[in-house]
């Protein structure tokens, strides 16, 4: 008969915590990743995912996980690889033509498949730019805040695509030099691409850059765009910071703000 402290134990090790992010919880259950929601409202977004990324996954050059429901979340399995930590043209070669095809998906579909679609966002995204403007901005410098107001009025003017939207370092895994998946969907929503070249055209390593540029060609106000975009990334921060009362992400917050306007 086997041993039940035994089994539980193995059952216990086989349920490794992997993240605990603001969203999802995350956690390993054999070759299975699990994630639930956090908080309500992350629910339908996450649930989405079950219904547009087998959708999705077909028209794609690189693998993303294909989610099925559970008890209280979903599930996929694991990819191979580990979050991105360097890579050159090529790698940005294969993210061009990632991102490439991504934007030319049909948004109709992607909305009936469980996207967000623009009016929501641009509901949501009001919301956000207001709490900027009435709770961020005069805690900046009086000279600098003529320039934030501007960039807050500049970022949300363009909806065209289905866009990963969250796309960043932690989320493209890499295994042997190449990319082998593109995880992390749950803000999947219609809206600028140039948000999704955000982190590959500022943030990325050159070579990388140099890649992607080649393959997805983008335009010139694309990549203007993609830089008021990592402008706007540290309020991220500084708003999540004044919500939990973290003064510390505050205060590094404004400072990264200002570095950036």
């Amino acid at each position: 008969m086997p041993d039940a402290v035994g089994l539980l134990g193995d059952f216990v090790r086989s349920l490794a915590t992997i993240d605990q992010g603001w969203d999802s919880d995350a956690w390993i259950d054999g070759r299975w990743i699990h994630r639930s929601p956090r908080r309500p409202e992350v629910r339908p977004r996450l649930l989405a995912e079950a219904t547009l990324l087998p959708w999705l996954a077909p028209q794609l050059p690189l693998p993303v996980p294909v989610p099925e429901l559970t008890d209280n979340g979903v599930r996929h399995l694991m990819l191979p690889g580990s979050p991105f930590t360097d890579g050159g043209t090529a790698t940005g070669r294969e993210l061009g033509a990632f991102l490439k095809a991504l934007h030319a998906v049909d948004p109709v579909e992607a909305v009936a498949r469980g996207a967000l679609d623009a009016a929501t966002a641009d509901a949501e995204k009001a919301v956000f730019l207001k709490e900027c403007k009435t709770q961020v901005v005069p805690l900046l410098p009086s000279e600098r805040r003529g320039r934030a107001l501007d960039l807050l009025d500049r970022v949300a003017n363009v909806r065209t695509s289905l866009i990963h939207c969250d796309l960043g370092p932690d989320h493209v895994l890499m295994a042997d030099g190449q990319i082998t998946g593109i995880i992390d969907w749950t803000d999947a929503v219609i809206g600028d691409p140039a948000l999704d070249l955000c982190w590959p055209l500022n943030g990325a390593p050159e070579a990388l850059r140099t890649g992607l540029i080649e393959v997805y060609e983008p335009t010139s106000d694309q990549v203007e765009r993609a830089e008021d975009w990592a402008r706007l990334s540290p309020w991220y921060g500084v708003h999540r910071g004044l919500l939990l009362d973290l003064p510390d992400d505050v205060t590094n917050g404004l400072q990264d703000i200002l570095n950036r306007l």
